[in-house]
This record gives structure tokens, sequence and C-alpha cells, in this order.
């Protein structure tokens, strides 16, 4: 394996734990204030900030991957983030301007005074979630459809291009995806009662979901969908995504949390490796003709020597960090657990 591949692993394997783990942060987000009535949340141990109360331990530690995954592309392939950043710089705004908008919500909601207050409140959580969520669906469509690249290698998206019935139908499928995934760490994590209508919740999302994806499945098949370099691969990631959304909707249907929940982890991860897999050696495909391989994107080998020092050390850190958080606030949450916010 040549440096640039193992580099461009580490960065896929990056983004894919980011969408993992900020997803269902993002989906407890949006699910929030929708886990019951009011009376009946407040009348069970944890029930009414459920969704909150189960990402709390959590809760901004899971976006140290998205820095992370930065740092790769700055480091390692500076010709693929010249061109990405500044083309896909409108959604990019609005990705990191919701994440602040929806981390500043989490924490201040309950200095609120009132029910209005915290109504508002509810209202930024759910965008601060709903937002990321979206603008990340978004990316990945344009990333499979192919951007304008213009013959300097620059593109610049307009709504034409973000509007595209499939862009719009990844950008559903996401948004839906994230949902489904917080609501099974919600199931996952919290007292009978919410866990109950988060399951219920998720199901219905998952299968929302995959049928979202079936749209852009049959775009793609009519040619109005992605465009893959490499088929095969694509085919084979896409063939283990349909089982994961299918293996997720069983599993909480059935009430197997965990297995709903890593079965809506491996959804979430897919979309990263079908845009990898589904281009490669191509990082940048080009609905003009000119794409963007491995060898022109990556920094060269001698940086890539020095860079390594990173995934040495800092990689296994954060591996080893999020395992002794999920370690120490393993269990759900309920009376033990309460309070975080």
């Amino acid at each position: 394996m040549s440096l640039e591949t193992a580099w461009l692993a580490l960065l896929g394997l990056l983004l894919a734990g980011y969408f993992v783990l900020g997803g269902y942060d993002y989906g407890a987000q949006m699910l929030h204030p929708f886990l019951g009535g009011r009376e009946e949340r407040e009348a069970e141990p944890g029930g009414r900030d459920a969704a909150l109360e189960a990402i709390a331990p959590f809760f901004l530690g899971n976006e140290v991957w998205l820095v992370a995954f930065a740092g790769v592309l700055f480091g390692a392939f500076p010709h693929l983030e010249g061109t990405l950043l500044p083309g896909l710089y409108p959604l990019i705004v609005a990705i990191v301007a919701a994440v602040v908008l929806g981390n500043a919500a989490v924490q201040l909601r309950r200095r609120a005074r009132g029910g209005r207050g915290r109504a508002v409140w509810d209202v930024l959580i759910v965008t601060g979630g709903a937002v990321p969520a979206v603008g990340w669906g978004l990316v990945v469509g344009l990333l499979l459809h192919g951007v304008p690249r213009r013959a300097d290698g620059s593109f610049h998206i307009g709504a034409g291009e973000v509007f595209a019935p499939f862009v719009l139908a990844c950008g559903a499928a996401t948004v839906l995806l994230f949902a489904a995934h917080g609501a099974g760490f919600v199931a996952l994590r919290s007292a009978p009662g919410p866990a109950g209508r988060a399951r219920r919740a998720g199901a219905t999302l998952i299968a929302a979901s995959g049928a979202a994806a079936a749209v852009a499945l049959v775009l793609t098949l009519s040619g109005a969908g992605a465009s893959m370099t490499n088929r095969a691969a694509a085919a084979a990631v896409a063939v283990v995504l349909a089982a994961a959304f299918g293996a997720a909707w069983w599993f909480l249907r059935a009430g197997h949390h965990a297995r709903a929940f890593a079965a809506t982890g491996v959804a979430s991860a897919l979309p990263v490796a079908l845009v990898g897999a589904g281009h490669y050696p191509y990082l940048l495909i080009s609905s003009a003709g000119r794409g963007l391989d491995i060898e022109h994107a990556a920094a060269d080998d001698a940086t890539l020597r020095i860079l390594g020092v990173f995934g040495v050390l800092v990689v296994p850190t954060i591996l080893a960090y999020q395992a002794w958080s999920w370690w120490a606030f393993r269990g759900r949450t309920g009376r033990r657990h309460t309070g975080y916010f």
C-alpha cells in the first residue's frame, strides 16, 4: 500500500468516525423535543430530557473526529483541501455555524426562565442538529454526483447543483439516517419509557431514510445520479448499506437496542466508504470530465512521512479516549446520571 493510499484510508476512517459519533449527537438533538408529551416525560426519571441526557457525557468530545479529519485533509491532501473547501464554502459555513449554535443552545437551555425561553432553545437545538445532518448529506450527494470543476481546478456550487434531485435525495436520506441513529442511541441509553418511544421513532425514521436512499439509487440507475469510476466497489458498498438499513429496522422493531445502534452506526459510516471506494483512485469527480486523483491531491512523500507522527500518536489517543468515555459512562441514564446540562 502506498503512502497516499494509507493516508486516504486514515482520512476516510476519521470522517466515518465523525459521521458515526457526531451523527448520533445530531440525531438526538433533532429528536429532543419529540420523545413524548410534556407531562409524561416529567413523570419519568430523565424522561423530559432523555435525548440530551443520553448524549451528555460524550457531547463535544465526538467532534474531535472532525477536527482530526480537518488536520489530515490540510496536511496530507493540501490540493484537495484547496479545491474542495472553497467550492463547498456555503455548505461548510452553514454546517459550522449550526454546530456552534446547537452546542451553545444545548448548554444554555436550562438557564432559560419559563417555558417560552426553553422553547426557543429547543428550536435552536433541533436546528443545530438538523442543519449539519442535511449539510453533510448534500456534500455527500454533490461528491457522488460530481462537481462543476473548471479548467484551473476550482469549482463553485450554485442552487442548480444543490437542488438537483439526486443531491436532495442524499440530503434527505442522511438527515433521516442520523435521526434514526440518534434514536437508536437514546433507546440504548435511556430509561424504559423514553427508550420505547425512541425505538418506535427510530424504526419509522430508518424506513424513511431507506426510501430516500432508494430514490437516489433509482436516479443513479437512470443516469441522473452518482458518477462512479469504480462501479464494482460502489455496488459492494451499496449492498452492505442496504443490509445495514434492513438490519437496523428489524432490530429496532424487535427491541434489540444494542444491535440496532450498531446497524445504524454501520449505515452512518458507509456513505464515506461509498464516496471513497466508488471514486478511487479519484478523490474528486468533475461533472465536466476533469477529476482530481490521489496522486495529484496528496502532499509529497517526505511530508507524508513527517506527518506519520500524527497517525502514530494522535489517532490511538483519540481511540483510547473514546473507549474510556464509553466505558466510564456505560449504562442507562435516569436517576444515576442526571444534570449534565
